[in-house]
């Protein structure tokens, strides 16, 4: 049985994605701090709840998992409060906390409790998700199978040494942001040459998507992004000018810089955990 304490939008988005694919509603149970936001979830999704996370604790099982659907500031509380229920379980832990590390999570549970740290994106909310995992050493490979197998549901998944979390995180995590300010630029270009706003915005929304669409296909081909690039560089043509333009702007260097930026914050956000 999976249960999620706490059912924001991230706690939505996988708990919709379960539902939708094959995974039985009767073996999901959600939790809030506000008992009502966890029932108003659990009617939409056709699930269970909780009263309270003690009692979600209870009814995943002695072998359930528990998915950590709460912001980083709240982790060490929320374990301090379910701690003796955990105790003697053999219970996975899950946590979708970004900057926590499997350290941190560690040190608020009983001993030898099965960890495993995810950063699913924003893209989730449409089935589309990037989800980075890894397990500590006493979750096994059934259990990150688990893992894997929840978050499938709402993208795709990748296995991610903890060592490189940060990087994850800016590459998955942060880009959706970086890709909708990409795709209003883009926009403001074309309204600045008179195509109206909303239609702007839709033909650079479905360029980008398709053009990420592209690059996953073809690289079962051995094709890179740059080789792609190349493909629509004609010569003398409309693309290289702009990219040309683009690059002295200092496009790449800034996209470099913004990923690095997202890097070290990270970094200095599990320093603080």
């Amino acid at each position: 049985m999976i249960g999620f304490l706490g059912s924001g939008n991230m706690a939505r988005a996988i708990v919709m994605g379960l539902v939708a694919g094959d995974y039985d509603p009767s073996e999901i149970v959600v939790s809030a701090r506000d008992p009502r936001n966890a029932e108003r979830l659990a009617h939409v999704a056709g699930v269970d709840f909780a009263g309270s996370n003690v009692e979600l604790v209870d009814m995943i099982g002695m072998d359930g998992t528990l998915v950590l659907a709460v912001k980083p500031h709240l982790i060490a509380g929320v374990l301090q409060e379910i701690h003796s229920a955990l105790e003697g379980t053999s219970i996975l832990v899950v946590s979708l906390a970004a900057g926590t590390t499997l350290a941190t999570l560690e040190k608020h549970l009983p001993a030898g409790q099965a960890v495993v740290r995810t950063m699913p994106n924003v893209n989730s909310h449409i089935g589309a998700g990037m989800t980075g995992i890894c397990g500590n050493e006493h979750a096994t490979e059934a259990q990150l199978d688990t893992v894997f197998a929840i978050f499938d549901a709402i993208g795709d998944v990748a296995h991610i040494a903890e060592r490189e979390f940060p990087a994850f995180t800016a590459l998955a995590g942060c880009s959706p942001g970086y890709t909708f300010e990409y795709i209003e630029a883009l926009a403001r270009g074309g309204v600045a040459n008179g195509i109206p706003k909303a239609q702007a915005v839709r033909i650079a929304a479905q360029a980008v998507l398709g053009s990420a669409q592209m690059v996953l296909e073809r690289a079962s081909e051995g094709l890179s992004p740059a080789n792609l690039r190349d493909t629509v560089s004609s010569p003398g043509g409309t693309t290289i000018a702009g990219m040309v333009a683009m690059e002295d702007a200092g496009f790449s260097a800034a996209v470099v810089r913004g990923v690095q930026a997202s890097v070290d914050r990270d970094n200095e956000m599990q320093k603080d955990s």
